[in-house]
């Protein structure tokens, strides 16, 4: 048999040399030249195959577009034919020519159709074997070289831009689309399995994951953590760099691919994620220790994320900026997957353990403590976090609310959104919890205690000032009440680092709005317990309403200052959009808490109203007497003994009014000193607007005379009353239009009052002469009824 002889090697190709030469390093790799060349022999079997399917593909679609494309000549030339003769036969053939004519022209647009296609079909068929060779070569050699990954990155880009033109231009070619998309998705995920693979085995070369010591971490002490990036030298670092760029520019053409339409890179990165994978691998072992424990892995999570932090910017940085990925950070990227590596432990080892004994009644105490200590574990590490992330010094503004859309990577709550049962559990333990504070707080003697500001007169006469209220002082509210909001905001700041919007609100709406519910009943079973009674008045009855009024008051205050946040104003508008999406909301105008600030409005409403018709039906009950006297105003001379006022004017009131305006002046002394200035501002008023329509209807609706003394001894009793709402006001008889008016027309003399009298009966100006007497709030009935009472 004659031997075969060895090709010379200055024949051979410098790409067979290195491909031999890495085969065939030493004698030992000369064993395994069997195995080679049965592996090349089916690689060669299955390209040969890949080959003829090509030529027997690439014959039919030729020997179509050839049919067509005879058929068409054939046309043109009997059209050409009949072109000529057009001249001679144009009445026999002008009925032919008319419909040969739309039929070439469809027949030439399907053979430009056909052509169109078969060119696009081949120049995708050569596109994909150029990739699918790439792959194919990298499996032979055993290795991943970043120009050959950069390669099929660029031939990806191309079939891309031919899919992106067919797509707009030609949306009928459907299937070529999608047999293309599938087999451009296959041999990605193939180059990145081959990848992947080799940039393990390059961070495990590198001493990746580094040791970690947790001992330390039990003790209560921090030690640092060496990072192998940071040590990283010569021929290794160049090798971790071009793996890295290779792995990145991969993904950036499959994430591309998918969402065509954004602008940044948003994704989770692989490269990153590929460091984080063995840490976690290293470090569940300790995390299964200290389940009963979470502060030490927490612990442990804060110190490997921010002692690698740096490293990672200063190394990963610039290689994430060669790949091109437009608005992507390393430092956020490795701070969220490691923020995601502990949500999954924490889900599957922690949250889901405790959820489970939540159902066994006996032991919803113990987890509620355990879960409430979780949380207030993640919230702390989310600010953290958050805080590790905003600290580069190159950020701006813009940048930052690019960090609100990326806030779910970087919060542990996110996988409480993804279990809404688990929101449920939390929400019911946090509500428990407050309520439970709330009634120890209840029970303290000083709940209800209203502590004015120190060194500020409650009668100021800077009005400005009296009735600009943001404080609990400022409103005179009791303790209890700041002491309710502030529980309900403690759960609403706990809301807030839940990183996705619906679920925020719903955990809102179940803790803190439930809560202000359960608080606002405890205002209403207080008021129920308070007797106000006009036959017993009693000052302390009136401060305890007052204390009520102002707690309302504030609660509601409050509730509106945080509904107008932006952040509310977003949930309120998320809520809304999610419960009507198709309806237009955009006349909608109610905030976060509008039903809450609805009933505390009306509660505040109703009891001030209570206050008020309690006071008039005081003053009724005591001016009874007063009012069943009123003949002695058309007598001469006045049978009650002369009383003078504590007022500045000297003016003798009648004996049976002295009562009820005592009593009136001593309660809304009381109220003032109680009521916050706002509230009672609208409560003086009102009650001089009770009272003015009462005595009017009393004394002057009725059929009474009023002799010259009578007219002086109504006008003394009439201004005592002013008297009473000096302290509110400068001039107290505006508030008393109608009683104001009547002493007017009383007060005149014999000949304004016919004057008058004649006026009115004409029917001509009297809208104008009562104005100019300075009568406006009294009917032309009624004025004509006093002057006829009037008596001279």
């Amino acid at each position: 048999m004659e031997a075969l002889a060895l090709p010379n090697p200055s024949e051979l190709s410098p790409h067979l040399l290195g491909f031999l030469d890495h085969r065939f390093g030493t004698l030992e790799d000369l064993l395994t030249a069997p195995n080679l060349a049965v592996e090349l022999s089916k690689i060669c079997s299955d390209l040969d195959a890949d080959l003829s399917a090509f030529h027997r593909n690439l014959k039919t679609l030729i020997a179509s577009w050839t049919r067509r494309s005879i058929a068409a000549k054939t046309a043109v030339l009997r059209l050409n034919y009949r072109l000529q003769n057009l001249g001679v036969l144009a009445s026999q053939n002008d009925v032919v020519l008319s419909q040969d004519l739309p039929r070439l022209a469809r027949e030439l647009l399907r053979v430009e159709a056909v052509r169109g296609y078969a060119e696009t079909a081949l120049r995708l068929e050569a596109l994909i074997g150029d990739l699918e060779d790439v792959i194919f070569t990298e499996n032979v050699a055993g290795t991943v070289k970043q120009e050959r990954v950069i390669g099929a990155v660029k031939i990806v880009a191309d079939i891309d831009s031919v899919l992106a033109n067919v797509a707009e231009f030609q949306p009928r070619w459907r299937r070529l689309l999608n047999s293309v998309d599938d087999r451009v998705e296959k041999a990605l995920s193939i180059l990145r399995t081959r990848v992947v693979a080799s940039h393990r085995t390059l961070l495990s070369s590198l001493g990746w994951p580094p040791k970690l010591s947790v001992s330390k971490i039990e003790n209560g002490g921090v030690s640092a953590i060496p990072n192998p990036l940071m040590l990283m030298r010569g021929e290794k670092r160049e090798s971790y760099s071009q793996s890295f760029v290779a792995l990145c520019a991969l993904q950036h053409v499959r994430e591309k691919r998918r969402h065509s339409d954004d602008l940044g890179f948003k994704a989770k990165l692989w490269a990153i994620d590929e460091l984080v994978s063995p840490i976690a691998s290293r470090i569940e072992y300790h995390f299964s220790k200290w389940v009963d424990q979470p502060e030490f892995i927490f612990a442990l999570v804060r110190k490997i994320t921010s002692d690698f932090a740096v490293g990672v910017e200063e190394v990963l940085q610039p290689l994430i900026d060669e790949a091109r990925l437009v608005g992507c950070s390393a430092k956020e990227a490795w701070v969220s997957a490691m923020v995601q590596m502990l949500s999954g432990f924490l889900g599957h080892r922690v949250f889901s353990v405790l959820a489970q004994r939540y159902k066994e009644k006996e032991k919803k105490l113990e987890v509620g403590s355990s879960w409430l200590h979780l949380i207030d574990l993640i919230v702390a590490f989310n600010k953290q976090m958050q805080s590790l992330v905003n600290s580069e010094s190159y950020l701006l503004a813009s940048e930052l609310d690019r960090f609100e859309g990326f806030s779910g990577g970087l919060s542990v709550l996110s996988i409480v959104c993804d279990r809404l049962d688990w929101l449920n559990i939390w929400a019911k333990i946090e509500l428990r919890d407050a309520w439970k504070k709330l009634k120890a707080e209840l029970k303290e003697d000083r709940a209800w205690l209203v502590e004015s500001k120190k060194g500020v007169d409650v009668l100021t006469n800077k009005e400005t000032e009296r009735f600009l209220l943001s404080t609990r002082e400022d409103h005179r509210a009791p303790v209890i009440a700041e002491s309710a909001l502030k529980m309900a905001w403690e759960m609403i700041d706990r809301g807030q680092t839940l990183p996705a919007i619906l679920p925020r609100i719903q955990f809102i709406r179940s803790t803190a709005a439930r809560f202000l519910w359960y608080f606002l009943n405890v205002l209403l079973l207080r008021w129920k317990g308070t007797d106000l009674s006009p036959e017993n008045p009693d000052d302390e009855t009136l401060m305890r309403a007052c204390g009520l009024i102002n707690a309302a008051g504030y609660c509601e205050f409050k509730l509106q200052q945080w509904s107008d946040d932006v952040n509310f104003l977003e949930m309120k508008m998320a809520e809304t959009e999610s419960k009507n999406p198709v309806k237009d909301n955009t006349n909608d105008h109610s905030c976060f808490f509008d039903e809450e600030i609805k009933s505390l409005d009306e509660l505040e409403t109703n009891w001030l109203m209570e206050i008020v018709a309690n006071l008039l039906r005081q003053f009724e009950l005591l001016s009874w007497e007063y009012m069943e006297n009123l003949k002695h105003f058309d007598q001469e001379q006045n049978r009650f003994c002369p009383t003078t006022t504590s007022a500045a004017m000297d003016l003798a009131i009648s004996h049976d009014l002295i009562e009820a305006l005592d009593a009136l002046r001593s309660q809304l002394l009381v109220i003032e000193r109680s009521l916050n200035p706002r509230d009672f501002l609208d409560l003086w008023r009102s009650v001089a607007e009770g009272l003015d329509h009462f005595i009017f209807s009393s004394i002057f609706g009725i059929d009474i005379g009023f002799s010259e003394e009578g007219v002086n001894q109504i006008g003394a009793d009439m201004r005592a009353l002013f008297s009473v709402f000096q302290p509110f006001c400068a001039r107290p008889e505006a508030f008393f239009p109608c009683i104001r008016d009547s002493l007017r027309l009383l007060e005149m003399d014999k000949g304004e009052v016919k004057y008058l009298q004649a006026v009115l009966s004409s029917d001509e100006n009297r809208i104008k002469c009562l104005r100019s007497c300075g009568i406006s709030h009294v009917s032309f009935g009624q004025v004509e009824k006093i002057l006829r009472n009037r008596k001279f």
